[in-house]
């Protein structure tokens, strides 16, 4: 069986709202899910997930800046295979895999360029 299913864009948006409603109104997407400054929407199995900018760079206060999006079936079997590799990463630039309150258990690991390569499945509820 195969992991992975797609790679989803991380928009940092200055206006949830406005980017949800040109999504949704000009582009015919549809809210799948949405929580305070985050909305994950989608269209013919295509998904795209917006974060509302926090900070001068559009990066959450405190945190790296979400930028890859990689959705999989089983965040736990892709962790056990590249534990060794993780392992061997500076201590900070792993987290999970963890269940997120949006719905997602995610595994994130920092990128070569700061950002967050996130990998996440859908927890079903």
């Amino acid at each position: 069986m195969t992991n992975f299913i797609q790679i989803t864009p991380f928009m940092h948006a200055p206006d949830i709202e406005a980017a949800v409603d040109f999504f949704e109104d000009v582009l015919g997407f549809e809210t799948g899910f949405r929580m305070d400054d985050y909305a994950y929407l989608e269209r013919e199995g295509v998904g795209m997930r917006i974060l509302q900018n926090r900070g001068e760079d559009g990066a959450p206060p405190g945190n790296r800046r979400f930028a890859y999006y990689v959705d999989v079936r089983d965040v736990d079997a892709l962790y056990a295979e590249l534990k060794p590799k993780l392992d061997a990463l500076p201590p900070g630039d792993v987290h999970g895999p963890a269940d997120k309150p949006y719905g997602q258990r995610e595994l994130l690991v920092a990128a070569p360029d700061g950002n967050l390569i996130a990998f996440g499945q859908a927890i079903t509820v």
